[in-house]
């Protein structure tokens, strides 16, 4: 969020990719953190446009050619893009965007630039364009845009916020987010500040200056340079949270913006955290009677979903008394934390449910963790090596940035956890404590719970997935409604996100808006 605001904004604390993108919207230990502290959206503002004309300050940055050259993967190009650390004060000095492309494969009709984005925040775009997007995206869309990604600020590529090596990351990521007691609350308190100050020590100058406003505005930095005169953009989880800032501030250079799994940007943080406990367990459950439906096989019982659930919650506990063993090389144990993160990691594609039924089997049955270790793993991108990739940390640099932490106190997390419960009896604690990772933080938010109506744009879809676990459905209708041009896409189905999911209805919806412009119909519903 991730979780998400992932944003997904955000929830749990990094990402897992199976088949598409949709990464989660997190932070630290489990859950999203941003937004502000209040508990209603009554108080939202609206995100304003920015000028039409170009500053003369900022000139020299829409002016500026990007240079092409190989980079090592096939049929890729790279570029550097030089952009303003702070816009505010563009004197303050540059800082250098990583970008990549993939030529369209036919020369004639072309429609420009794609721009994509797979979430996070903190998700490597670049990373997805490669992977996935430049390759997996339907042959006629890649026929005819130039596919593109900028690693945003912060992430990957660019200038990466760094806050804690390999061997604390592994201490971080084991933290009990599930106290029982107060010296295991002073401790969970002790890790998000060793985090937090790692991320000022390390990453001081970028710190301040990677929100999810001053990321929009290096894409339409990049879309100058790239010389498109809208921008086309597909985005994910957070991403659509990015692409609806884009279209807020620059309504009139909105091209063609599909938002996949689209978060609320007027919720506060304490509602947006609750949302994606309890589309959490929206998705758990969806898993569990698949399950138990399938008997013996189950490692969770045959019983009903709620026993499902119970049992689940009893071996959290039981990891948390003895964890078990993996056979990692480092010596890692499968603690409460990790073992959740696993679990929580295959809610977002349900292609990854055989995976989990494997990996719980050998956990309660065999005392075995190393199946949900690797999906943790995966989720945090911890490498072979033990070394991580930057998402964790870009995810709490923009989550902290971006809006107040849901919590300050941890008697203010104590007063909230029956409300997470409620929403999820399973991953309720946990994701009520981990949403107090920004108390920390040393960079003061610079954002508010606000809407977002891009006044003037083109039609922009907006796609919700009924029982998406990391951006639940309502908020896709609530950012539909909000837009002004809004045209909200309805999957009737599971996981995180829709596009390239496998729904030739919904694929082919996004594909026929992406080539001709065309919007769904109002009320649009796929299965």
């Amino acid at each position: 969020m991730d979780t998400s605001r992932h944003r997904s904004r955000r929830t749990l604390g990094h990402r897992l990719t199976f088949r598409t993108c949709g990464t989660l919207l997190v932070t630290a230990g489990l859950l999203a953190s941003g937004c502000s502290s209040s508990g209603s959206t009554a108080d939202a503002s609206l995100v304003a446009a920015l000028p039409e004309s170009t500053p003369t300050e900022l000139a020299p940055y829409y002016n500026q050619r990007l240079s092409w050259r190989a980079c090592g993967v096939e049929g890729f190009e790279c570029a550097s893009m030089k952009a303003p650390l702070d816009y505010a004060k563009p004197a303050k000095g540059d800082i250098k965007l990583a970008v990549a492309r993939k030529q369209a494969t036919k020369k004639s009709g072309k429609l420009g630039s794609l721009l994509v984005n797979p979430g996070g925040p903190g998700g490597s775009a670049i990373g997805y364009l490669q992977s996935y997007a430049a390759l997996g995206y339907p042959e006629k869309v890649r026929a005819r845009y130039d596919m593109v990604a900028v690693d945003p600020r912060g992430v990957a590529r660019s200038e990466p916020v760094t806050c804690l090596d390999g061997k604390e990351m592994d201490a971080y990521t084991q933290t009990d987010v599930t106290p029982d007691d107060r010296r295991e609350t002073v401790a969970l308190r002790a890790s998000y500040q060793r985090f937090a100050d790692g991320c000022e020590k390390n990453s001081k100058k970028i710190l301040p200056h990677v929100s999810t406003v001053e990321a929009a505005r290096d894409m339409d930095v990049l879309r100058a340079a790239l010389g498109d005169a809208k921008l086309s953009y597909v985005g994910a989880s957070y991403g659509t949270f990015l692409g609806a800032t884009y279209a807020g501030l620059y309504p009139k250079r909105v091209g063609r913006l599909v938002l996949d799994g689209a978060m609320d940007p007027s919720l506060s943080a304490r509602r947006m955290n609750r949302d994606q406990t309890a589309g959490f367990e929206t998705a758990f459950q969806s898993f569990a009677k698949d399950c138990v439906g399938r008997g013996a096989e189950c490692p969770i019982g045959t019983g009903g979903t709620r026993d499902a659930g119970k049992r689940l919650k009893s071996f959290f506990e039981a990891v948390d008394r003895e964890p078990l063993r993996t056979g990692d090389a480092s010596g890692r144990r499968l603690s409460e934390a990790l073992a959740t993160t696993g679990v929580i990691a295959a809610m977002y594609d349900e292609g990854a449910w055989p995976q989990l039924r494997d990996a719980l089997t050998s956990a309660i049955r065999n005392k075995d963790g190393s199946g949900l270790l690797a999906l943790s793993d995966s989720y945090y991108e911890r490498d072979s090596s033990g070394e991580y990739a930057n998402l964790m940390s870009a995810n709490a640099a923009v989550n902290c940035l971006d809006l107040p932490p849901a919590f300050t106190t941890q008697e203010q997390v104590r007063k909230a956890v029956p409300d997470f419960e409620k929403a999820s009896p399973v991953f309720g604690e946990g994701l009520a404590w981990s949403s107090l990772n920004c108390a920390h933080w040393p960079v003061k938010a610079t954002g508010k719970p606000h809407r977002i109506e891009a006044k003037g744009a083109a039609p922009i879809v907006v796609v919700g997935t009924v029982r998406d676990p990391a951006t639940p459905y309502r908020w896709a209708k609530a950012l539909a409604s909000q837009l002004s041009s809004g045209r909200l896409l309805t999957y009737e189905g599971d996981g995180h996100t829709a596009y390239g999911r496998g729904s030739r209805c919904v694929d082919s919806t996004i594909n026929t808006y992406l080539l001709k412009g065309t919007p769904p119909a109002e009320g649009k519903r796929c299965s």
